[in-house]
């Protein structure tokens, strides 16, 4: 029987004597999930990103030809139900017959609870310390409830799953952890070239190793920067380096603050100082105008959970954190 174009491709990537079908069709839902996947899968295939680059993972319509990519997948990575609720019900129908993975409940993982308010009290870094699956419940509150019922229901409205942050692949010990995962999940649908998946996964693990030192350094050089973002998704970032941020204009990527928050925010500016906003790509320049006016505050930089500007693949997840650091440290910069 005549292979298939894309069996064929396989077969060709794949190491020598053994079945290109033993390569399990992979399917993920963002970026640096892909880029994750793409190191453990290495030359034995690329991963197939469902959620296309550019766009909200918050709230997504998928075309014909990504759920056609659920219902041929073997496997599916997906961060999980904090993060895209709306894809549960797709994988039920589509990738019914797949190994599916919830990336959230990985062991080992860091796990945050979302932030209240639009400002951020100094929180305990965490340096090292993995907490397993045990939430941070340090919660970092804005002790002026002045912010209105629309920022309330809209917090409800965005995070689901217990109020888990679900942005968790920015501490990158947590992408530590996922590559240990995907290459375990990978290892047991596809035995013959378990060996490469782990051995795959290895190598990532100690490049991140040396990605984490080399942010550490920079950013100890760089000094402490006294930053506004833009939608709050950094804070497993923030706390793995010990750089918190001191508050977030938007509680999410796709919506509008209320006057209270705008105010707090600006408060907050006048009594930290601050320096910096980070804007992201798809970022409204009217609403930040309204927000800083004349205030000396430099919103030139510009960064992305997802990796916009990245091309998919094995770097896009190094390119996330290296953008972060880059920009903290011209923030930091006198």
């Amino acid at each position: 029987m005549p292979l298939k174009p894309r069996s064929l491709l396989l077969s060709l990537l794949a190491v020598p004597g053994l079945a290109a079908a033993d390569v399990p069709r992979v399917a993920v839902d963002i970026p640096p999930v892909q880029s994750l996947a793409a190191q453990v899968m290495g030359d034995l295939g690329t991963p197939a990103l469902v959620i296309q680059p550019g766009a909200s993972p918050h709230g997504y319509s998928l075309r014909p030809s990504e759920a056609a990519t659920l219902d041929r997948a073997d496997v599916v990575f997906w961060v999980g139900d904090a993060l895209t609720p709306w894809l549960a019900n797709s994988l039920n129908s589509l990738a019914a017959d797949a190994t599916t993975v919830e990336l959230l409940d990985a062991p080992g993982l860091v796990r945050h609870d979302v932030r209240e308010g639009a400002t951020f009290a100094a929180h305990d870094h965490d340096h090292g310390e993995d907490h397993g699956h045990d939430h941070d419940h340090d919660h970092d509150h804005d002790h002026d409830h002045d912010h209105d019922h629309a920022d309330t229901h809209e917090a409800a409205h965005q995070h689901h799953h217990d109020g888990l942050d679900p942005h968790a692949w920015l501490d990158p010990r947590n992408a530590q952890a996922w590559l240990t995962l995907m290459a375990d999940t990978l290892a047991e649908a596809d035995p013959e070239h378990a060996e490469t998946y782990r051995d795959n996964a290895q190598q990532a693990r100690a490049a991140l190793d040396d990605l984490i030192a080399d942010v550490e350094r920079r950013l100890e050089a760089a000094g402490e920067p006294r930053f506004i973002v833009f939608h709050d998704a950094y804070q497993y970032f923030e706390r793995r380096f010990g750089v918190p941020a001191a508050g977030a204009i938007s509680l999410g990527d796709a919506s509008d603050p209320s006057p209270a928050r705008i105010r707090r925010v600006q408060e907050q500016v006048s009594a930290l100082d601050v320096q910096c906003m980070f804007t992201e790509p798809q970022f409204n320049p009217d609403l930040v105008r309204s927000v800083f006016g004349n205030l000396p505050v430099d919103t030139s930089e510009s960064i992305d959970p997802l990796g916009i500007g990245h091309e998919p693949g094995p770097g896009l997840y190094t390119g996330v954190i290296e953008d972060l650091a880059d920009g903290l440290s011209r923030c930091a910069a006198p």
